[in-house]
Protein backbone atom coordinates (compact mmCIF):
# COMPACT_ATOMS: atom_id res chain seq x y z
CA UNK A 1 0.00 0.00 0.00
CA UNK A 2 0.77 3.86 -0.30
CA UNK A 3 3.22 5.01 2.39
CA UNK A 4 4.89 8.26 3.55
CA UNK A 5 8.59 8.50 3.66
CA UNK A 6 11.11 10.50 4.19
CA UNK A 7 14.08 10.30 1.78
CA UNK A 8 16.59 12.27 -0.43
CA UNK A 9 16.39 13.72 -3.74
CA UNK A 10 18.74 10.98 -4.84
CA UNK A 11 17.25 8.14 -3.03
CA UNK A 12 14.12 8.89 -4.39
CA UNK A 13 15.51 8.53 -7.73
CA UNK A 14 17.23 5.23 -7.16
CA UNK A 15 14.11 4.01 -5.24
CA UNK A 16 11.62 5.29 -8.43
CA UNK A 17 14.14 3.71 -10.72
CA UNK A 18 14.24 0.18 -9.97
CA UNK A 19 10.18 0.42 -9.21
CA UNK A 20 9.97 1.33 -13.13
CA UNK A 21 11.83 -1.84 -13.57
CA UNK A 22 15.54 -0.86 -13.72
CA UNK A 23 17.70 -3.70 -13.35
CA UNK A 24 21.02 -2.15 -14.60
CA UNK A 25 23.25 0.74 -13.70
CA UNK A 26 26.54 1.51 -14.45
CA UNK A 27 28.04 5.22 -13.53
CA UNK A 28 31.29 6.34 -12.46
CA UNK A 29 31.18 8.15 -8.90
CA UNK A 30 30.61 12.07 -9.29
CA UNK A 31 29.37 14.92 -6.27
CA UNK A 32 26.69 15.78 -6.02
CA UNK A 33 25.04 12.59 -7.88
CA UNK A 34 27.18 10.49 -6.19
CA UNK A 35 24.17 8.58 -3.71
CA UNK A 36 22.26 7.23 -6.73
CA UNK A 37 25.11 4.93 -7.49
CA UNK A 38 25.35 4.07 -3.97
CA UNK A 39 22.21 3.27 -3.29
CA UNK A 40 21.58 0.95 -6.69
CA UNK A 41 24.91 -0.93 -5.51
CA UNK A 42 22.90 -1.75 -2.75
CA UNK A 43 19.25 -2.22 -4.24
CA UNK A 44 20.00 -3.57 -7.29
CA UNK A 45 21.45 -7.10 -6.26
CA UNK A 46 18.11 -7.51 -4.21
CA UNK A 47 15.61 -7.96 -7.23
CA UNK A 48 18.33 -10.08 -9.08
CA UNK A 49 19.80 -6.35 -11.12
CA UNK A 50 23.15 -5.61 -12.30
CA UNK A 51 25.52 -2.59 -10.84
CA UNK A 52 28.52 -1.71 -12.33
CA UNK A 53 31.29 0.67 -10.85
CA UNK A 54 32.62 2.06 -14.64
CA UNK A 55 36.20 3.43 -15.27
CA UNK A 56 34.39 6.65 -16.39
CA UNK A 57 31.56 8.11 -17.83
CA UNK A 58 32.65 7.16 -21.37
CA UNK A 59 31.97 3.78 -20.56
CA UNK A 60 29.26 3.92 -18.05
CA UNK A 61 27.17 5.10 -21.06
CA UNK A 62 28.47 2.69 -23.67
CA UNK A 63 27.81 0.12 -20.60
CA UNK A 64 23.93 1.26 -20.78
CA UNK A 65 23.36 1.08 -23.83
CA UNK A 66 24.89 -2.55 -24.12
CA UNK A 67 22.62 -3.57 -21.31
CA UNK A 68 19.78 -1.73 -23.11
CA UNK A 69 20.16 -3.72 -26.14
CA UNK A 70 19.91 -7.28 -24.09
CA UNK A 71 16.53 -5.92 -23.54
CA UNK A 72 17.22 -4.44 -19.72
CA UNK A 73 15.65 -1.47 -18.41
CA UNK A 74 19.18 1.01 -17.89
CA UNK A 75 20.25 3.61 -15.97
CA UNK A 76 23.07 5.72 -15.43
CA UNK A 77 23.49 9.14 -13.43
CA UNK A 78 26.11 11.61 -13.15
CA UNK A 79 26.75 15.38 -13.04
CA UNK A 80 28.03 18.19 -15.58
CA UNK A 81 31.72 16.91 -16.22
CA UNK A 82 30.85 13.23 -16.84
CA UNK A 83 27.90 14.37 -18.88
CA UNK A 84 29.70 16.03 -20.98
CA UNK A 85 32.07 12.88 -21.75
CA UNK A 86 28.57 10.95 -22.04
CA UNK A 87 28.14 13.02 -25.31
CA UNK A 88 29.48 11.07 -27.88
CA UNK A 89 27.86 7.79 -26.57
CA UNK A 90 24.84 9.46 -26.15
CA UNK A 91 24.57 10.59 -29.69
CA UNK A 92 24.76 6.78 -30.54
CA UNK A 93 21.83 6.22 -28.32
CA UNK A 94 19.71 8.84 -30.69
CA UNK A 95 20.88 7.39 -33.73
CA UNK A 96 20.16 3.56 -33.00
CA UNK A 97 16.90 4.42 -31.01
CA UNK A 98 18.13 2.65 -27.86
CA UNK A 99 15.81 3.21 -24.42
CA UNK A 100 17.39 4.27 -21.91
CA UNK A 101 17.69 6.98 -18.91
CA UNK A 102 20.46 9.41 -17.99
CA UNK A 103 20.05 11.79 -14.36
CA UNK A 104 22.24 14.94 -14.47
CA UNK A 105 22.93 16.38 -10.73
CA UNK A 106 23.53 19.99 -11.93
CA UNK A 107 26.69 21.49 -10.40
CA UNK A 108 28.92 24.93 -10.76
CA UNK A 109 30.95 24.93 -13.95
CA UNK A 110 32.12 25.15 -16.12
CA UNK A 111 35.05 21.70 -16.52
CA UNK A 112 35.74 20.68 -12.97
CA UNK A 113 33.63 23.86 -11.37
CA UNK A 114 32.67 23.53 -7.65
CA UNK A 115 31.65 20.24 -6.84
CA UNK A 116 28.99 20.99 -4.07
CA UNK A 117 27.57 23.83 -5.08
CA UNK A 118 24.71 23.97 -6.69
CA UNK A 119 23.75 25.48 -10.65
CA UNK A 120 20.99 24.84 -13.13
CA UNK A 121 23.51 25.70 -16.12
CA UNK A 122 23.39 22.31 -18.17
CA UNK A 123 19.93 23.21 -19.01
CA UNK A 124 21.42 24.10 -22.82
CA UNK A 125 23.78 21.01 -22.93
CA UNK A 126 21.17 18.50 -22.42
CA UNK A 127 19.63 19.69 -25.53
CA UNK A 128 22.61 20.50 -27.98
CA UNK A 129 25.10 18.45 -26.00
CA UNK A 130 25.47 15.76 -28.88
CA UNK A 131 26.14 17.01 -32.48
CA UNK A 132 23.40 16.41 -35.05
CA UNK A 133 19.93 16.55 -35.41
CA UNK A 134 17.78 14.69 -33.14
CA UNK A 135 14.66 15.96 -30.82
CA UNK A 136 16.23 15.98 -27.37
CA UNK A 137 13.82 14.48 -23.93
CA UNK A 138 14.31 16.06 -20.75
CA UNK A 139 12.90 16.36 -17.29
CA UNK A 140 13.31 19.46 -14.89
CA UNK A 141 11.55 17.97 -11.43
CA UNK A 142 11.19 20.84 -8.63
CA UNK A 143 11.13 18.10 -5.67
CA UNK A 144 11.57 15.01 -3.91
CA UNK A 145 8.23 13.96 -4.18
CA UNK A 146 8.29 15.22 -8.11
CA UNK A 147 11.85 13.49 -8.56
CA UNK A 148 10.08 10.15 -7.93
CA UNK A 149 7.54 10.30 -10.25
CA UNK A 150 9.37 12.04 -13.02
CA UNK A 151 12.04 9.19 -12.50
CA UNK A 152 9.07 6.83 -13.59
CA UNK A 153 7.75 8.45 -16.32
CA UNK A 154 11.49 9.30 -17.62
CA UNK A 155 11.56 5.43 -18.25
CA UNK A 156 8.20 5.06 -19.21
CA UNK A 157 9.07 7.66 -22.12
CA UNK A 158 12.25 6.01 -22.95
CA UNK A 159 10.90 3.00 -23.12
CA UNK A 160 7.29 3.76 -25.23
CA UNK A 161 9.60 5.76 -27.74
CA UNK A 162 12.91 4.19 -27.47
CA UNK A 163 14.74 7.22 -27.09
CA UNK A 164 17.21 8.41 -24.31
CA UNK A 165 15.48 10.72 -21.97
CA UNK A 166 17.66 13.10 -19.56
CA UNK A 167 16.29 14.05 -16.20
CA UNK A 168 18.10 17.21 -14.66
CA UNK A 169 17.57 18.90 -10.99
CA UNK A 170 20.70 20.25 -9.00
CA UNK A 171 22.17 19.49 -6.03
CA UNK A 172 20.17 21.17 -3.49
CA UNK A 173 16.98 18.99 -4.70
CA UNK A 174 19.55 15.97 -4.53
CA UNK A 175 20.78 16.44 -0.72
CA UNK A 176 17.49 17.42 0.66
CA UNK A 177 15.21 15.73 2.63
CA UNK A 178 11.04 15.69 2.44
CA UNK A 179 8.36 13.83 3.07
CA UNK A 180 6.72 11.84 0.17
CA UNK A 181 4.11 9.62 -0.13
CA UNK A 182 5.48 6.42 -2.44
CA UNK A 183 2.23 4.97 -4.36
CA UNK A 184 2.02 1.29 -3.93
CA UNK A 185 3.96 -0.49 -6.58
CA UNK A 186 0.43 -2.06 -8.30
CA UNK A 187 -0.89 1.89 -8.46
CA UNK A 188 2.04 2.29 -10.22
CA UNK A 189 1.81 3.11 -14.54
CA UNK A 190 4.83 1.25 -15.72
CA UNK A 191 5.47 0.96 -19.67
CA UNK A 192 7.68 -1.72 -20.79
CA UNK A 193 9.06 -1.68 -24.75
CA UNK A 194 7.21 -3.50 -27.49
CA UNK A 195 8.41 -6.87 -28.57
CA UNK A 196 8.74 -7.70 -32.46
CA UNK A 197 5.77 -10.23 -33.31
CA UNK A 198 8.07 -12.00 -34.88
CA UNK A 199 12.10 -12.91 -35.18
CA UNK A 200 11.83 -13.64 -39.57
CA UNK A 201 12.26 -10.79 -41.60
CA UNK A 202 12.69 -8.29 -38.79
CA UNK A 203 13.48 -4.59 -39.39
CA UNK A 204 14.54 -2.76 -36.16
CA UNK A 205 14.45 0.76 -37.94
CA UNK A 206 11.10 0.20 -40.37
CA UNK A 207 8.78 3.66 -40.38
CA UNK A 208 5.47 2.56 -40.38
CA UNK A 209 2.57 4.28 -39.12
CA UNK A 210 2.91 3.43 -35.55
CA UNK A 211 6.36 5.65 -35.89
CA UNK A 212 8.19 3.46 -33.24
CA UNK A 213 9.34 -0.04 -34.58
CA UNK A 214 9.14 -2.88 -31.75
CA UNK A 215 12.93 -3.35 -30.26
CA UNK A 216 14.39 -7.11 -30.67
CA UNK A 217 16.75 -7.79 -28.06
CA UNK A 218 20.41 -8.61 -28.47
CA UNK A 219 20.38 -12.50 -27.64
CA UNK A 220 17.03 -13.61 -28.42
CA UNK A 221 17.45 -14.59 -31.85
CA UNK A 222 16.98 -11.18 -33.40
CA UNK A 223 19.41 -10.21 -36.21
CA UNK A 224 19.95 -6.59 -35.41
CA UNK A 225 23.23 -4.39 -36.85
CA UNK A 226 23.53 -1.11 -35.04
CA UNK A 227 25.73 1.49 -36.74
CA UNK A 228 26.37 5.10 -35.67
CA UNK A 229 26.08 5.80 -39.21
CA UNK A 230 23.14 6.59 -40.57
CA UNK A 231 20.92 3.80 -41.46
CA UNK A 232 18.03 2.46 -43.40
CA UNK A 233 15.16 -0.11 -41.88
CA UNK A 234 17.86 -2.92 -41.68
CA UNK A 235 20.32 -0.63 -39.94
CA UNK A 236 23.24 -0.91 -42.30
CA UNK A 237 24.69 2.29 -43.23
CA UNK A 238 22.52 4.05 -45.86
CA UNK A 239 25.07 5.03 -49.16
CA UNK A 240 25.56 8.99 -48.91
CA UNK A 241 23.68 9.04 -52.99
CA UNK A 242 20.57 7.74 -50.76
CA UNK A 243 19.60 11.06 -49.89
CA UNK A 244 15.88 10.24 -49.33
CA UNK A 245 17.05 7.70 -47.03
CA UNK A 246 18.95 9.86 -45.26
CA UNK A 247 16.03 11.95 -45.04
CA UNK A 248 13.63 9.20 -43.85
CA UNK A 249 15.77 8.77 -40.56
CA UNK A 250 16.38 12.33 -40.07
CA UNK A 251 12.41 13.05 -39.90
CA UNK A 252 11.58 9.84 -37.92
CA UNK A 253 13.71 10.84 -34.80
CA UNK A 254 11.95 14.19 -34.83
CA UNK A 255 8.52 12.58 -35.90
CA UNK A 256 7.93 10.01 -32.93
CA UNK A 257 8.18 13.00 -30.65
CA UNK A 258 6.49 15.69 -32.45
CA UNK A 259 3.66 13.37 -33.40
CA UNK A 260 2.86 12.14 -29.68
CA UNK A 261 4.23 15.84 -27.71
CA UNK A 262 0.44 17.30 -26.91
CA UNK A 263 -0.86 14.58 -25.97
CA UNK A 264 1.61 12.58 -24.43
CA UNK A 265 4.78 14.22 -23.47
CA UNK A 266 4.63 18.12 -22.56
CA UNK A 267 3.86 18.83 -19.01
CA UNK A 268 4.09 22.27 -16.99
CA UNK A 269 3.28 24.20 -14.24
CA UNK A 270 1.15 27.34 -14.69
CA UNK A 271 0.47 29.08 -11.42
CA UNK A 272 -1.68 32.00 -10.95
CA UNK A 273 -1.12 32.48 -14.99
CA UNK A 274 -4.36 33.66 -16.18
CA UNK A 275 -4.35 37.54 -15.33
CA UNK A 276 -0.44 37.56 -14.67
CA UNK A 277 1.13 40.79 -15.53
CA UNK A 278 4.43 39.97 -14.78
CA UNK A 279 5.10 36.07 -15.74
CA UNK A 280 8.16 34.45 -14.06
CA UNK A 281 9.48 31.01 -15.50
CA UNK A 282 11.56 29.13 -13.74
CA UNK A 283 12.40 25.73 -13.20
CA UNK A 284 14.11 23.54 -10.60
CA UNK A 285 14.69 24.39 -7.12
CA UNK A 286 14.59 27.68 -7.86
CA UNK A 287 10.82 27.30 -9.19
CA UNK A 288 10.41 26.88 -5.46
CA UNK A 289 11.52 30.30 -4.42
CA UNK A 290 9.87 32.08 -7.43
CA UNK A 291 6.51 30.45 -6.55
CA UNK A 292 7.06 32.27 -2.87
CA UNK A 293 7.75 35.45 -4.59
CA UNK A 294 4.76 34.99 -6.77
CA UNK A 295 2.61 34.47 -3.84
CA UNK A 296 4.05 37.84 -2.03
CA UNK A 297 3.67 39.35 -5.10
CA UNK A 298 0.00 38.37 -4.99
CA UNK A 299 -0.56 39.94 -1.68
CA UNK A 300 1.37 43.28 -2.24
CA UNK A 301 -1.44 43.64 -5.04
CA UNK A 302 0.86 42.53 -7.91
CA UNK A 303 -0.75 40.10 -10.63
CA UNK A 304 2.54 37.96 -10.87
CA UNK A 305 2.17 33.96 -12.30
CA UNK A 306 5.02 31.06 -12.57
CA UNK A 307 5.25 29.30 -15.65
CA UNK A 308 7.35 26.14 -14.71
CA UNK A 309 8.18 23.67 -17.44
CA UNK A 310 8.58 19.96 -16.44
CA UNK A 311 9.06 18.99 -19.64
CA UNK A 312 12.21 21.23 -20.36
CA UNK A 313 13.16 19.73 -23.89
CA UNK A 314 11.20 20.03 -26.16
CA UNK A 315 9.87 23.44 -24.94
CA UNK A 316 6.30 24.02 -24.27
CA UNK A 317 6.48 26.99 -26.84
CA UNK A 318 2.91 27.21 -27.72
CA UNK A 319 1.54 27.11 -24.27
CA UNK A 320 4.29 29.45 -23.18
CA UNK A 321 3.26 32.01 -25.53
CA UNK A 322 -0.45 31.53 -25.06
CA UNK A 323 0.03 31.72 -21.50
CA UNK A 324 2.35 35.22 -21.71
CA UNK A 325 0.25 36.69 -24.32
CA UNK A 326 -1.28 39.33 -21.57
CA UNK A 327 1.66 39.93 -19.36
CA UNK A 328 3.18 43.33 -19.85
CA UNK A 329 6.84 41.56 -18.64
CA UNK A 330 8.31 38.19 -17.96
CA UNK A 331 11.14 36.94 -15.81
CA UNK A 332 13.45 34.23 -16.05
CA UNK A 333 14.22 32.90 -12.59
CA UNK A 334 18.00 30.49 -12.81
CA UNK A 335 21.12 29.64 -11.45
CA UNK A 336 23.17 30.27 -14.37
CA UNK A 337 24.22 33.12 -17.03
CA UNK A 338 20.34 33.83 -18.23
CA UNK A 339 20.06 30.27 -19.89
CA UNK A 340 16.12 30.46 -19.65
CA UNK A 341 16.11 33.80 -20.73
CA UNK A 342 17.35 32.75 -24.21
CA UNK A 343 14.51 30.29 -24.70
CA UNK A 344 11.82 32.93 -23.06
CA UNK A 345 12.87 35.70 -26.16
CA UNK A 346 11.23 33.57 -28.63
CA UNK A 347 7.79 33.62 -27.20
CA UNK A 348 7.39 37.10 -25.93
CA UNK A 349 5.88 40.06 -28.02
CA UNK A 350 7.68 43.28 -28.96
CA UNK A 351 5.85 45.45 -26.19
CA UNK A 352 6.77 42.95 -23.38
CA UNK A 353 9.89 43.44 -21.43
CA UNK A 354 11.99 40.38 -20.57
CA UNK A 355 13.99 40.49 -17.26
CA UNK A 356 16.04 38.05 -15.68
CA UNK A 357 17.46 37.55 -12.25
CA UNK A 358 20.24 35.11 -12.28
CA UNK A 359 22.85 33.95 -9.85
CA UNK A 360 26.04 31.34 -10.91
CA UNK A 361 27.80 31.69 -7.74
CA UNK A 362 26.88 28.44 -5.87
CA UNK A 363 24.47 30.04 -3.72
CA UNK A 364 20.54 29.44 -4.11
CA UNK A 365 18.63 32.33 -5.87
CA UNK A 366 16.21 33.66 -2.59
CA UNK A 367 12.47 34.30 -3.14
CA UNK A 368 12.95 38.14 -1.57
CA UNK A 369 15.52 38.42 -4.67
CA UNK A 370 12.93 37.20 -7.55
CA UNK A 371 10.26 39.36 -5.55
CA UNK A 372 12.13 42.21 -5.93
CA UNK A 373 12.69 41.51 -9.64
CA UNK A 374 8.88 41.20 -9.80
CA UNK A 375 8.27 44.90 -8.42
CA UNK A 376 11.02 46.46 -10.99
CA UNK A 377 9.02 44.69 -13.68
CA UNK A 378 5.95 45.01 -12.73
CA UNK A 379 6.66 49.21 -12.68
CA UNK A 380 7.07 48.36 -17.18
CA UNK A 381 4.55 50.38 -18.66
CA UNK A 382 5.15 49.00 -22.44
Amino acid sequence: MSSYQIMTGNEACARAAIASGMRFFAGYPITPATEIAELCSELLPQVDGVFMQMEDELASMGAVIGASVTGKKAMTATSGPGFSLMQENLGYAHMNEIPCVIVDVMRKGPSGGSATLPAQADIMQTKWGTHGDFRSLVLAPNSVEEIYHETIRAFNLAEKYRQPVIMIYDAVLAHMSEKILVPDPEELEIIDRAKPESRENYLPFHYDDSKVQPLGSFGQGYRIHLSGLTHDETGFPVSNQNTTGLQILIHHLFDKIDDNYDEDIKKYEAYCCDDADVLVVSIGITSRSAKSAVRQARAMGIKAGLFRPITMWPFPHKDFSRINLHAKAVVTAEMNNGQLNQVAIEDIDRSQKLYVKNLYDGNQIRDVDILNTIIEANKYEG
